[in-house]
């Protein structure tokens, strides 16, 4: 496998991966465990993350940057998703003062 230099060092590739597994372990189980909207949301954008730094590691093994233009799309969908989803938490925060996700079901429109 190839690695990549960092201040004159070789890191392997499996190391990045690695982290990629666990920083996408950690939002899974914070999406399932919490209840709080905002935890929630924080999760998937820690989701997000791992999954951008393994089409990064990918494409900077294969040099290619395809896999990173892929990645800024990523970051742009993520940020928009994350815009939305305040507005949408902001303004049922506004209505009324819920805690847990599951409130947010017995939402009348």
């Amino acid at each position: 496998m190839s690695g990549f230099d960092a201040g004159g060092s070789q890191l392997d590739t499996s190391w990045f991966l690695l982290l990629a597994a666990v920083l996408f372990i950690l939002g899974t189980i914070g999406v399932l465990i919490r209840r709080n909207p905002l935890v929630i949301l924080i999760c998937i954008e820690l989701m997000l993350n791992a999954v951008n730094l393994t089409l990064i590691t990918f494409a900077r093994q294969l040099q290619n940057l395809e896999g990173q233009l892929f990645a800024l799309m990523v970051m742009t969908v993520a940020a928009a998703e994350a815009v939305v989803g305040l507005a949408v938490l902001v303004d049922i925060f506004r209505v009324r003062q819920v805690e847990d996700v599951d409130d947010l079901s017995e939402l009348k429109g």
